[in-house]
């Protein structure tokens, strides 16, 4: 079972694969997210090192590489594999649920449960496609597509196209393409967009036919090509590139598009560019000066520690404004 491709080639590329895989087993075997997001965050700080980390001393001395970590990264780096990790790949039963988790649709618990009946394979899968939700049978039919990652080169001409509809169905709308691709990765693992408009506020009532005629709008033009759920405020779908000049297909992309009332745009734009680690830095900092951060606003905090009324925001640099935090650029955020 080969394992899906780290998001940039570095200098510590082995490293940061060995601790990826350790992070998701911890999440979709063990249930252990605290080990999880250990993992998790010490890949991400090692990936952005700027030089061959050559011992766990040097590593130790980074955010997030703890005296644990870093006596793994001794034993790949003196031996070239590690025992824990070549005890999970040799246990069926974890590997297993580790691989059907990788079928978007498939959480741990559906994962666990298919092996416990036996269903440990795509193979297995497709003999069972009864047993499937829909969108899980979406993630089958294709992952392999969804396992490629998505060249920045490919997320641009997404982007363009989408932000082209968007403008196509009403100028006033406004559209943002988030996630790792905003902060300037050389690829994407999906394509991740926010929605607004004038007329949708908090106060606002259901405005459904705000998303839904951008998703008919992007059906139409054959961008989207499968919808996995569609609700007033989310949608979850599969979208493709036209064809190349020479007639080749591109890969199926999954496509995530969520409407945000207009005053909490910016507090959303902010949450889902990312990085999550970048994000609980500023919310910490935001507590230390009497704020609170979420996705959706931003708040003053009273003597009390409740939380006031929500603040306005007319774009992210008001939110960094407000807690007193230099601005950083969104290719500034990957932490």
């Amino acid at each position: 079972m080969s394992k899906r491709k780290a998001p940039q080639e570095s200098l510590n590329q082995g490293i940061t694969d060995f601790l990826m895989e350790l992070a998701n087993y911890e999440r979709n075997v063990n249930r252990a997210i605290h080990k999880y997001n250990a993992y998790r965050k010490a890949a991400s700080v090692i990936s952005r090192y700027p030089s061959r980390i050559r011992n766990g001393a040097e590593a130790k001395k980074l955010d997030g590489v703890g005296a644990k970590i870093a006596e793994k990264i001794d034993e790949f780096l003196s031996t070239g594999k590690l025992r824990k990790l070549e005890k999970i790949r040799q246990d069926d039963t974890s590997a297993s649920i580790n691989f059907l988790t990788r079928v978007t649709g498939i959480g741990p618990a559906a994962a666990r449960k298919f092996v416990e009946e036996g269903i440990k394979t795509l193979e297995d899968l497709r003999k069972n496609e009864h047993k499937l939700t829909h969108h899980q049978r979406i993630g089958l039919k294709y992952f392999e597509d969804f396992e490629k990652r998505i060249p920045r080169e490919e997320m641009l001409q997404m982007q363009e196209i989408v932000l082209k509809e968007v403008k196509n169905v009403d100028p006033n709308y406004i559209a943002t393409v988030c996630g790792s691709f905003r902060r300037g990765a050389e690829s994407s693992g999906d394509m991740d967009v926010l929605l607004t408009h004038p007329t949708f506020t908090s106060e606002s009532s259901k405005q459904s036919k705000l998303l839904h005629q951008v998703i008919e709008q992007l059906e139409k033009v054959h961008f989207v090509t499968d919808v996995l759920s569609k609700g007033d405020t989310k949608f979850m779908g599969v979208c493709q590139l036209p064809n190349k000049d020479d007639g080749t297909s591109y890969p199926h992309r999954r496509i995530d598009i969520r409407l945000i009332p207009k005053d909490q745009y910016y507090c959303g734009v902010l949450y889902f560019t990312g990085s999550d680690i970048f994000n609980k830095n500023m919310r910490a900092h935001a507590l230390e000066m009497g704020f609170t951060i979420n996705e959706y606003t931003i708040r003053p905090l009273g003597v009390t520690g409740v939380a006031g009324e929500a603040l306005p925001v007319e774009c992210e640099k008001d939110i960094f404004d407000y807690i007193q935090w230099k601005y950083r650029e969104p290719k500034d955020r990957s932490e």
